[in-house]
């Protein structure tokens, strides 16, 4: 099994999305000793963000007079989405800023969001190539929003990466969430211990 793992948050070791993210890896590891895993870490090499520049040949698909920043980039993107196309899982740490994403994490969804690769447009409307994956969410949260009334207006992290990975084609998601780690030292430990409980459960299923 294959196996990429991402991380986002630009903490380190104060990372509640590492955290998860690195239990989540293990007991995956633990289950299947010969899982092979790919490593990116986001924030120690983000992606750049798309300018002008970039969009020519990112999205546009531009190959002609190519600068050498340009050539990088394609390269870079390709990588990226071979990454994700070889994984049977996707491990991600998407901690929550702002309601929403890192911008680490969007510069990496940005590149993945390949017409002809991870989607293409029919007369019908979008379908995703990306399927036949397992994603797993490490989601961290200082705050409490699921369940909530303030869920659907200020959610914009898991819902967003439910609904694009839905968009290129995954429909097998599962979230691991810590939240309300900011109410101090006991709910934050709850909400590790909890989260614990759920890598617990899903491992030997992924596994087999």
């Amino acid at each position: 099994m294959t196996l990429l793992h991402i991380d986002a948050s630009p903490l380190g070791d104060a990372s509640i999305s590492r955290q998860l993210t690195s239990s989540i890896v293990a007991a995956l590891r633990s289950a299947d000793p010969s899982l092979d895993v790919t490593y990116r870490d986001l924030a120690v090499a983000p992606p750049d963000h798309l300018s002008n520049e970039l969009l020519q040949v990112v999205k546009l698909g531009a190959r002609e007079n190519l600068t050498d920043r340009q050539k990088e980039e394609v390269s870079l993107t390709d990588t990226l989405v071979e990454e994700l196309l070889a994984a049977d899982v996707v491990v991600i740490g998407a901690p929550m800023y702002n309601f929403s994403i890192p911008t680490q994490l969007k510069a990496w969804i940005d590149r993945i969001a390949q017409p002809g690769r991870t989607f293409r447009y029919t007369e019908r409307g979008p379908v995703g190539l990306a399927g036949g994956k397992k994603v797993i969410i490490a989601s961290s949260r200082g705050g409490i929003y699921a369940g909530t009334p303030a869920e659907a207006a200020l959610d914009h992290q898991e819902a967003f990466l439910r609904a694009f990975l839905g968009f290129i084609g995954v429909t097998d998601v599962t979230i691991i969430r810590a939240e309300g780690v900011a109410y101090g030292p006991d709910a934050r430990a709850k909400a590790l211990a909890d989260a614990q409980e759920q890598i617990d459960a899903l491992a030997l299923p992924i596994a087999a």
